[in-house]
């Protein structure tokens, strides 16, 4: 029996928190530099990032809960779209606290640094 590669399931699983991040925020170095107040390469800080990112991670919530609210009704259809719909809101948001907390840890770090 025959798998389907991995690379097919990163690359629809995972596409919104690319499009989430497509400003750098997810990157070690932007995170290092945003926290000092510096600009990333595209000129955006990493505070700019996270807001985008938490904006998208709501969207992403909101049609989560409309897709619950059509299952729970009997006017979804397809109840993986609901499931699917969550999951995605979970693992964005666990990448949107992921990357917050190695923010505020470079930020610590530096702080260290400095005293």
């Amino acid at each position: 029996m025959p798998f389907s590669p991995i690379t097919a399931v990163q690359a629809t699983g995972y596409a919104d928190v690319g499009r989430l991040l497509q400003t750098g925020g997810a990157g070690g170095g932007a995170g290092a530099t945003g926290a000092t107040g510096a600009t990333s390469a595209s000129g955006a800080t990493f505070g700019a990032s996270m807001a985008g990112a938490v904006e998208g991670l709501q969207q992403l919530q909101g049609e989560a809960k409309t897709l619950a609210v059509k299952a729970v009704t009997g006017d979804l259809t397809d109840i993986h779209d609901a499931t699917i719909a969550a999951t995605r809101a979970q693992v964005t948001l666990e990448l949107v606290s992921a990357v917050r907390n190695k923010g505020v840890d470079a930020f610590n770090e530096i702080m260290r640094m400095q005293a």
